[in-house]
């Protein structure tokens, strides 16, 4: 039983004290079990400020004494008027509320406040009068001291507030209503009852404990109270006193807020957030907190918790802790400044949340789930709102029900979230009193929401741990909550989908919820007096009258007395054992991904484990890989836990060195994926596991796996030992309970021990609590003391397991620390009490190297102590270790650590000793002639670099990578070579390369290793050749390993001077020049040339040039030098200098006879006698009719550097003329031809691009006249004379010539900038416009230009609509019928495309000869750009985030590539139409040396077939990008002065085009895709000399240009990359297309769209079999053995093998068709004894007797021996042939190296061999000693079969030899003709020839075996026999 009400106090309105503080000692607020200094501070702030107001005065208060179970609380007068004291102009009517106040226990206390209003006495209205001022001051700026309007009383008359307060600690606020309600009427209607009476018969009023339900009857349950005033109340208490009492205020809550808002302010409450009420009802706060509160059930809300805050203490808002506070809606301003609070304003319905603050929302679906369910209940309605035929409208549940519905609810969820929570709880003590801890980290584990940022807040807050004490209890009283959670689960899961049946199950909690409230709800009744209407306006009879205060008292002591004889009130508990419930499952079943089918990885864990127990290491060692990838899955880590358990329970814990290695590396993939809480349970499975297998070192000494798996994260976390030891204790404790039974029961252990054994920890404890009672006090001392003695010893135990895992083997290694998360970082972290300046220390001691192992073993020992001793602290003090015990664990832990340093002393010292793993042999790699070591094999690990194939990705195949081998840097490559480290891919030969000259990035990275998984230094290098190297460094290599090669490679890579590149140092005979000189004498360098320049200028060019001795070409010591490009012309030669240095070709002096000579073998020359671009003569026989001469003017590279020697200028120009012209250009390069149409005679012309003040100037508008004519006039009018006299040596136009010239204007139009009239100029407009421009403007064709690749471009018909065949053509000017062929009548002769840039301003007009066609182009820079994406597109560099086609195509287009393409490809398309339609083109673009080139050189290729033979496009590549001076080295960064500007990959972008083109007309070029990559990676590559220097000049003052002469070299590297390819193609096809059948005067047009590119396999492919393919001499792989040394036995192998994707060279596995006939007729003649036809004579052949046959069929002459020369035929083939890796369009052509296929022998090397002799017909044999040689039949080795063989006697040498064939030049085998013993006739043997005689057979005995021969004949056997004995006499 317990009193209705503690006290009773009448508080009235009383003066404000003037000094001193406050007579009130403090209030009470919500604490935290400590004293609430916060709140206590808090109250005393406002009166020390003075408020201007009064206060509340204690009147009376009964009982006067404080009970003892119950002090009187202090500060109630605060919470009476919480907005302040202060008298009012009139009668308000009367208020109550409840205030809670919580004392220091966390009691709370009910304090209900009727509050009515009296006149006020005299005194008190001089209080207010005198405070007035201030107040009204306050009332100005909004303070809390306005009145409030009511009605008003008398004139001046005010009324003071006066408050009847009932205490209580029970919550029955009704009957407070009710009681304090009647003391008011009957004060107020002035009833005949005595006031004392009935406060005291309330104050001795007693009421039953909550528990109806236990109790014997409903008069038990109920109890019907009076107080003596005619009044009846009926009282229920709840059944179960662990229920919140809601009443409605939760429904409420809901009406107010709405749905999405409180379950926000749920979450903010249970993650403990500030959370603060706003209402200006007090009852409304109260409501809300209280409704908070019912829904945070089953935790106890345990921070700061006031529902209503009284004005005075608002200054408690800013504290630092969680808080539920209301306040009044007047005082809202005072609340705006928190920044961290959360504000629910009830009267507004919002919830407003701080920016800073972030509520974690329910996990899904519990969120989704939660708020459906919520909405059903609030709003039935809501389900039926879209039904056609409505049911009639349901009655919504009442108030009081609706809250229990949603009470239920958030039940329900907290059973969702809590289900199985029991499992997780460990009973560290059971006596005297339980003691429980909840491991939160398996909890969230096994829950799968380890990532949930929600339930994790909720677990570490106060409320759940509260929760575990409270309900973790394993015997006591269950209620709704604990059979829910144990038994309604699975309901609940069956329930998710049905919503109706989840309303069901939320109605039946809700009945109970509300039957828990009220029992008996039929004697429900009150009978109590209630004052009449507006009784509150009625002047009161008299003030409420002062008590008697001893008959209350009275009263009050003779109920006490009667209460003393009473028997005390126990409070009765039914208590059971609390039901655990199912095994929880996880909220939401996630698969875990990869790792989903886990019964076949799991069979890989038992079987390799098993294979290391049974000592089947190569088995073992086979699944090894498979299993550390199965162990990224949890299931797997568990099995192999679960397996190393069964085998340490087996006693085979002590293991050998492999089986210790295996072991240990398996448990280190299990650890590395652990977090540091081990959500689940590995690293706690593991722990047993670490200490039990180790390994014998030698006598005496034993390492334990501990010592091998500390690189943790887990082992230095406190909460996983925390748990650890807790689950282990709270084994040993139900041990300790178990045995006695099973001791007891030993008889029948079959029945009795089981059902022991399978009782939980709980159910054990549960049983020992209920029996706790019922033992003597002996007994009981003696359990708590076993149990302690559990607990201490296992606190020994877990010092010693801690000291294991964190003493490192060598204590000396400092990085211990610093390495883990530290223990230095965890001494703050694991205990906030300890300061940070401890972890400080011990990292310091680390940095300072004191030269003493000692100190440093010591501090590690120190930390390691200090980290047990805090563990050792935490755990013994909350599992009630004894004091002494204590002390006496700290005096053990440091020797637990001394003895473990000293052990591993040992230890480490005896692991030294061990012989290192064996790691696998570095293999070396095969190097070119000339090519040297620089750095040996450095081990190292290649990574994957995102590339999928190597991985074992979609392409299929295994993981080649990770590989482990070593990295070699020779002077020409970087090369990788090594073995996969997956053992399942078997011994393939790992090979990736690429040229140093190709590296363009290298980036450090730190990188865990594949085989141990730790940290090293790694390297990635990238080259522009589409290889990377990903590398981690093998700890032998070490940091400075690392760093010697990092320096290594930047020296190969960027030499000071071009000299130091591979391509000349690989042949040192031949020094470039003269032997070096020093500096000064040395031959100018174009650097030092620069610095003279200026100075020099004049004497420079106008001296007699010297020749130099060694060369045939003249030398000379000074050479002027182009104007850099930022100097337009200041020092350009000037014009007096003309007559000496621009000599006419007549005059040619005899040295520059020599150097004209050279000049015409050039490759210009050739081509331009070729296309008849006129010839090189006098100027007195020059031929007229030739419009064009070569003129020799740059002879000298006196007019541009950057030029060849010898140009092609229009015949009308002298030589001296060009000179001025040159000025126009930039870097000096004026307009030259290039090539010519044979059919329209149009010529290609190319420049730099214009300087400004050339023809654009004339048609620029300046404002400003220049003064007179300058020198810059006179050269723009050479210039416009110049491009008149282009125009003019054009047929076409030349007769049209006369009448449009320019030189009928004067020199002072174009001297003054007049616009002129003349040129017109044609602008190219938007994209989006070139469909319009094609219907109006009839210049629309340039619109395409500038399409982007998206957009049309163009289609089908542009070239048609450029060729003027629109519908409606008009007739030509002339008279001439329109020519479908050439462009409508406005053509211009000659097109000048150039940079828009360059062209603005430039005004259009009709007359001119030539048209302006400003292009928008890109600049190098982004070229280079653009480069980077796609090397990062199409090699990554690590794994993409996700996988697949999609994210490379991204990436692909992000690089925009293709779109450059694209517009090359269009321009130049464009521009071949034009050329084809008769106008000629200029291409006037940047420099002239980059898109200018790659324009030029593809406008050729696609107009002229001649370029598409190997032979031209050499032509092509020699004339248009090494004599017109492309800057290779310049742009490829070949030196260290070009490292800056980076690789610029303008030729590869070029070659890219052509192979565009080649896809789309496969049988227009007679050179193979390979061709375009070989070229592309050695245009990079620097293995020859042919792609270094920017210019022919540069060449020439090399000495490379003319090395040819003089004496010819043996055979000796090649330097020119064109000699390789020549003699390359005479040993194989390799660079030729089969499908070559081209169209006589075909001109291409390839569409150039986006969607028509495809991206280059150069790009993608990769052959890790054996590295790039462009170096033919290493791509054939190593000669196989001979046979001798094979090891005999084996049956021949299969011929079948398996082609990896990305391993294996799939053209050379499987060559094409025609590769393969070749191949079988070079083999047949091999075997009948014929030296082999080359393989171009056996194709010519068969091309020709194709043609034959065709004739004889009378078919007409097909163009090819593929094809008839239908021409739709060309792409439909190409169409059909389509096959082939992905991104090419026809592989049929010779990709790579086809001619190598497998031949009859199967095996690699065999297959290898057989390619390397394959047509390699340059070495004659004839070169040995032959003193007899013939075709032999011999037998192999032990079972291996006949074979021909073609032997050669060498009586010089003395010995017999064997190869192949006739013209293989490689020996396969050598008899030691001194070693023979006996020739002898031999018999056949298995296998041998069929038709031969027996008497052919002859053996030869050795004194090592007998070889078996075969001869074709007898006579020729015996022929054979004779040869051999002479020789053997003879020696």
């Amino acid at each position: 039983m317990a009193r209705l009400a503690d006290y009773f106090v009448l508080v009235a309105f009383g003066p404000h004290p003037r000094e001193g503080g406050p007579s009130v000692p403090r209030c009470m607020l919500g604490t935290v079990r400590t004293p609430c200094q916060l709140e206590q501070r808090a109250a005393w702030d406002p009166w020390e400020q003075g408020s201007g107001e009064g206060q509340g005065q204690i009147l009376q208060r009964f009982p006067e004494k404080d009970w003892e179970d119950n002090p009187f609380p202090q500060g109630i007068e605060l919470f009476c008027q919480p907005s302040g004291w202060q008298l009012c102009p009139e009668r308000n009517p009367p208020t109550f509320f409840v205030a809670v106040l919580t004392d220091i226990n966390s009691e709370r206390h009910y304090c209900a406040c009727l509050t009515f209003w009296e006149p006020a006495e005299p005194t008190q209205e001089a209080v207010c009068a005198e405070d007035s001022t201030e107040r009204e001051e306050e009332a100005d700026e909004g303070g809390p001291a306005q009145l409030s309007p009511a009605t008003p009383g008398p004139p001046g008359q005010l009324f003071a507030p006066k408050t009847l307060v009932l205490v209580s600690r029970l919550d029955h606020a009704e009957v407070f209503r009710n009681s304090l309600g009647l003391i008011y009427t009957i004060h107020v209607e002035g009833l005949n009852v005595g006031l004392e009476n009935v406060i005291g018969n309330l104050l001795t009023c007693v009421i039953p404990l909550a528990g109806g339900s236990q109790l014997d009857s409903v008069e038990d349950g109920v109890r019907t109270i009076s107080l003596g005033a005619g009044d009846r109340q009926v009282i229920q208490t709840p059944l179960a006193d662990s229920l919140p009492v809601s009443r409605c205020s939760v429904a409420l809550l809901f009406r107010q807020l709405g749905i999405t808002n409180v379950l926000s302010l749920f979450c903010a409450a249970l993650t403990e957030h500030k959370v603060l009420f706003l209402s200006r009802s007090y009852q409304r706060l109260s409501d809300a907190c209280r409704g908070l509160l019912a829904l945070l059930f089953p935790l106890r809300y345990s921070f700061t918790y006031v529902p209503i805050l009284p004005a005075q203490l608002l200054e408690v808002l800013s504290t630092p802790t969680p808080f539920i506070i209301g306040v009044n809606a007047a005082f809202q301003a005072e609340t705006q400044e928190l920044l961290d609070v959360i504000i629910a304003d009830l009267d507004g319905g919002t919830v407003t949340v701080p920016e800073c603050v972030h509520i974690p929302p329910l996990p899904e679906p519990l969120q989704t789930q939660t708020h459906s369910v919520l909405s059903m209940v609030l709003d039935p309605e809501l389900e039926l709102a879209d039904l056609a035929f409505p049911p009639p409208s349901t009655n919504a549940s009442s108030l009081k029900m609706q809250d229990k519905e949603l009470r239920a609810v958030f039940l329900r969820l907290f059973a969702q979230l809590l289900q199985g929570y029991r499992w997780c709880l460990h009973m560290v003590r059971i006596h005297p009193e339980p003691v429980i801890r909840f491991h939160k980290a398996a909890f969230l584990g096994q829950r799968g929401l380890v990532e949930d940022d929600f339930l994790m807040k909720v677990l570490e807050g106060m409320a759940f741990a509260g929760f575990v004490s409270e309900r973790g209890v394993p015997y006591r009283a269950t209620d709704l909550f604990d059979e829910l959670v144990a038994h309604e689960v699975a309901r609940m899961r069956a329930d998710e989908n049905h919503p109706q049946r989840v309303l069901r199950h939320v109605r039946e909690l809700a009945e109970q919820l509300y039957k828990n409230e009220n029992p008996y709800p039929a004697v429900a009744m009150h009978k109590v007096q209630r004052p009449g209407e507006a009784s509150h306006l009625r002047r009161a009879p008299r003030p409420f009258p002062r008590l008697d205060d001893g008959m209350v008292q009275w009263i009050v002591d003779q109920a006490a007395a009667k209460m003393q004889g009473a028997p005390p009130a126990v409070k009765a508990e039914r208590r059971t054992t609390v039901p655990s419930g199912p095994p929880m499952t996880a909220i939401l079943e996630r698969s875990s991904g990869l790792h989903g089918n886990s019964a076949r990885r799991l069979e890989v864990v038992r079987n390799c484990i098993s294979y290391v127990f049974e000592g089947k290491m190569l088995e073992a060692k086979k699944l090894l890989p498979a299993v550390l990838r199965a162990l990224k899955g949890r299931a797997a880590r568990r099995c192999l836990t679960q397996e190393l358990h069964i085998h340490v329970q087996q006693n085979r814990a002590v293991l050998d060195h492999q089986q210790f290695d295996f072991v240990v590396r398996m448990m280190n993939c299990c650890l590395q994926d652990c977090t540091s809480l081990d959500e689940h349970g590995i690293a706690a499975a593991l722990l047993p596991l670490v200490t039990a297998f180790c390994r014998k070192l030698s006598p005496g000494v034993t390492q334990f796996a501990y010592s091998c798996v500390q690189e943790h994260v887990v082992w230095s976390t406190p909460q996983f030992w925390e748990a650890m030891f807790y689950g282990d204790v709270q084994t040993h404790i139900r041990a300790l309970y178990l045995e006695p039974a099973e001791d007891r029961d030993h008889g029948q252990v079959g029945d009795v021990s089981a059902p022991e054994d399978e009782r939980s920890a709980l159910d054990v404890a549960s049983e020992q609590r209920r029996l706790w009672p019922t033992l003597s006090r002996e007994k009981q001392q003696e359990l708590v003391q076993k149990e302690e003695s559990t607990v201490f010893s296992q606190a020994i135990h877990y010092a010693n397991r801690m000291s294991y895992l964190l003493l490192p083997l060598d204590s000396s290694r400092s990085r211990l620390l610093r390495e883990r998360a530290g223990l230095g970082d965890l001494e703050s972290a694991s205990n906030s009490l300890v300061t940070n300046s401890m972890a400080g220390s011990v990292a310091e001691s680390y940095d300072t190297e004191s030269g003493f192992e000692d100190a440093e073993t010591c501090d590690v020992a120190g930390a390691v102590v200090r980290f047990i001793n805090r563990f050792v602290d935490k755990v013994c003090t909350e599992s009630g270790v004894t004091s002494d015990h204590l002390k006496g664990l700290h005096v053990m832990v440091p020797d637990i650590v001394q003895m473990h340093i000293e052990t591993l002393e040992a230890v480490h010292r005896e692991s030294k000793r061990l012989p290192p793993i064996q790691k696998p042999k570095l293999l070396r790699p095969r190097l070119l002639p000339g090519e040297e070591c620089v750095l040996d094999g450095l081990r190292v690990y290649l990574l994957p670099d995102g590339r999928e194939e190597g991985a074992g990705g979609s392409g299929g195949g295994p993981a080649l990578l990770p590989a482990e081998g070593a990295v070699f840097l020779t002077t020409y490559r970087v090369i990788f070579t090594g073995m996969p480290t997956d053992p399942l891919v078997g011994e393939q030969v790992v090979v990736r390369s690429f040229p140093v000259a190709a590296l363009t990035k290298e980036k450090r990275i730190s990188v865990q290793t594949p085989v141990d998984q730790l940290l090293q230094d790694g390297l990635q290098l990238r080259s522009c050749t589409f290889q990377l190297l990903r590398m981690a460094f093998d700890e032998e290599a070490g940091s400075d390993g690392a760093e010697l090669f990092r320096k290594q490679l930047h020296k190969l890579r960027y030499p000071p001077d071009i000299r130091g590149t591979f391509a000349f140092t690989l042949d040192p005979t031949h020094a470039p020049g003269r032997p070096p000189r020093t500096t000064k004498d040395k031959g100018p360098s174009l650097r030092t040339l620069s610095r003279n320049l200026v100075k020099n200028a004049k004497k420079t060019i106008g001296r007699q040039y010297v020749t130099r001795k060694k060369y045939s070409p003249p030398s000379w010591e000074h050479r002027g030098q182009p104007p850099p490009e930022d100097q337009e012309d200041e020092i350009s030669v000037s014009e007096e200098l003309e007559p000496s240095t621009l000599t006419p070709s007549s005059a040619l002096k005899p040295s520059d006879r020599m150097t004209m000579s050279s000049l015409v073998e050039r490759a210009c020359c050739r081509d331009y006698q070729r296309l008849g671009l006129g010839t090189l003569s006098s100027s007195l026989s020059r031929a007229k009719s030739e419009p064009f001469r070569i003129s020799p003017v740059n002879r000298m590279y006196a007019i541009c550097r950057s030029y060849p020697g010898l140009l092609i200028v229009p015949q009308s120009v002298q030589d001296n003329a060009l000179q001025r012209v040159s000025r126009c250009y930039r870097q000096n390069r004026f307009p030259v031809v290039c090539w010519r149409s044979g059919r329209s005679k149009a010529v290609l012309l190319r420049s730099g691009g214009l300087h400004g003040k050339g023809v654009v100037g004339l048609f620029k508008a300046q404002n400003a006249p220049s003064p007179g004519q300058s020198q810059a006039d006179s050269s723009s009018l050479e210039q416009e004379k110049y491009l008149q006299a282009v125009v003019s040596s054009m047929p076409r136009f030349a007769d049209a010539s006369g009448r449009n010239t320019l030189s009928g204007f004067s020199s002072a139009h174009v001297g003054s900038h007049v616009p002129s009239p003349r040129a017109r100029v044609t602008t190219l407009s938007n994209p989006m416009a070139a469909s319009a421009s094609r219907r109006t403007a009839p210049r629309g064709k340039w619109s395409s230009v500038r399409a982007s690749g998206r957009s049309g471009g163009l289609g089908v018909d542009v070239g048609s609509r450029l060729a003027g065949r629109d519908l409606l053509s008009p007739p030509q000017a002339n008279g001439a019928p329109p020519d479908p062929g050439f462009l409508q009548p406005q053509r211009a002769a000659l097109y000048i495309i150039g940079d828009k840039a360059q062209l603005k301003g430039v005004r259009p007009d009709p007359l001119q000869q030539w048209e302006l066609v400003p292009i928008e182009v890109f600049e190098a820079r982004q070229v280079k750009a653009s480069f980077k994406k796609l090397l990062k597109a199409c090699v990554p560099g690590c794994p993409a985030a996700e996988p697949g086609p999609a994210s490379f195509l991204r990436s692909l287009e992000d690089s925009e590539w293709l779109i450059q393409l694209h517009k090359l490809l269009q321009v130049s398309v464009l521009v071949v139409e034009l050329l084809d339609s008769g106008s000629s083109v200029l291409v006037s673009l940047e420099d002239g040396w980059d898109i200018t080139t790659q324009v030029v050189s593809l406008v050729q290729l696609l107009s002229d077939p001649f370029y598409r033979t190997l032979e031209g496009f050499r032509l092509l590549v020699e004339k248009e990008w090494l004599s017109f001076g492309h800057r290779f080295s310049h742009r490829g960064a070949h030196t260290l002065a070009g490292q800056s500007s980076g690789f610029t990959p303008v030729f590869l972008q070029f070659l890219d085009c052509v192979h565009q083109v080649h896809l789309q007309f496969p049988m227009e070029f007679e050179f193979s895709p390979f061709y375009l990559k070989f070229l592309g990676y050695h245009h990079a590559s620097r293995r020859f000399r042919t792609f270094l220097l920017d210019s022919d000049y540069e060449r020439i003052e090399l000495g490379l240009l003319y090395e040819e002469k003089g004496e010819r070299r043996g055979q000796q590297a090649c330097r020119s990359v064109w000699e390789y390819v020549d003699r390359l193609s005479k040993r194989t096809p390799v660079f030729y297309n089969y499908m070559y059948a081209p169209e006589d005067a075909e001109v291409l047009r390839p569409y150039s769209n986006v969607s028509n590119l495809k991206v280059w396999d150069f790009y993608t492919e990769e052959t890790l079999a054996e590295g790039p393919p462009y170096d033919w001499e290493l791509a054939q792989g190593p000669p196989e053995p001979p046979e001798e040394e094979r090891p005999d036995g084996g049956a021949p192998q299969s011929r079948r093998r398996v082609v990896w994707p990305c391993y294996d060279s799939r053209p050379r596995a499987q060559p094409d068709a025609i590769s393969r006939l070749l191949e079988e007729l070079q083999r047949l003649e091999t075997e009948l004894g014929r030296p082999a036809e080359r393989w171009k004579d056996t194709w010519d052949r068969a091309k020709a007797a194709q043609r034959l046959e065709a004739r004889a069929d009378g078919r007409g002459t097909p163009s090819s021996l593929l094809v008839s020369s239908v021409p739709h035929h060309r792409r439909s083939l190409g169409v059909y042939l389509q096959e082939g890796p992905v991104g090419s369009t026809l592989s049929l052509s010779l990709d790579s190296d086809q001619s190598s296929g497998s031949t009859a022998s199967s095996s690699r090397q065999a297959a290898r061999r057989s390619t390397s002799t394959l047509y390699s017909q340059f070495q004659t044999a004839e070169s040995e000693n032959r003193s007899y040689e013939g075709t032999l039949y011999k037998k192999g080795a032990f079972m291996k079969p006949w074979k021909a063989r073609w032997f050669v006697l060498d009586k010089t040498k003395h010995q017999l030899r064997y190869y192949d064939h006739r013209v293989d030049t490689e020996c396969k085998g050598v008899i030691d003709l001194a070693e023979v013993e006996a020739v002898a006739p031999g018999t056949p043997t298995m296998g041998a020839p069929k038709t031969v005689d027996e008497k052919a057979f002859f053996d030869v005995k050795t004194t090592r075996r007998v070889y078996n021969f075969c001869a074709q004949d007898v006579p020729s056997a015996q022929q054979w026999v004779d040869q051999i004995q002479s020789c053997l006499s003879d020696a």
